[in-house]
């Protein structure tokens, strides 16, 4: 504010300069009061204080990393593409279905201690296989590297029975 009102800089806000006679002049009270403000955080919140105590809000605020980190996510990690629907009922299946994913893609990392996108390409090229001769089916299960079975018992996925 002070190099703007001495014209060493253009003004890019005018947050502490005011206009006085056709002069540029440094508006102590604003600067006083952002100065005794300098390291405070505010919180807004429609929740009241008898629903929910003040240190509580601001715990939940300080864990909105974890929702946000999940809308970060690249749609690569879950194969999500953009759908566009029209109706309520299809609107809101599709939201169920993005968040169980969301959900779902927490727990195996919280679980296994592996992001989710290394979780889904190990266990991408494990598939089983039916073959069906003569009206009788048989299905063979993958055969399964250490690796891939150490994070399929971590998510307590038994091992499939040949």
């Amino acid at each position: 504010a002070r190099a703007v009102i001495s014209g060493e800089r253009a003004a890019k806000s005018t947050r502490f300069v005011t206009t006085r006679a056709g002069d540029r002049v440094l508006d102590e009270a604003s600067l006083a009061r952002a100065q005794s403000l300098v390291g405070l955080k505010g919180y807004v919140t429609n929740i009241d204080a008898t629903v929910m105590p003040a240190g509580e809000i601001i715990a939940k605020y300080h864990d909105l990393w974890h929702v946000e980190r999940s809308f970060r996510m690249s749609k690569s990690d879950l194969r999500a593409r953009p759908m566009f629907h029209r109706t309520r009922d299809a609107i809101e299946a599709h939201l169920t279905i993005v968040f169980t994913a969301l959900a779902v893609a927490h727990n195996v990392q919280d679980r296994s201690g592996l992001a989710i996108a290394k979780v889904i390409k190990s266990l991408r090229p494990l598939r089983s296989a039916t073959i069906a001769i003569n009206g009788a089916s048989q299905t063979f299960p993958p055969e399964i590297p250490a690796t891939q079975q150490e994070i399929l018992t971590t998510l307590g996925i038994p091992k499939p029975g040949h």
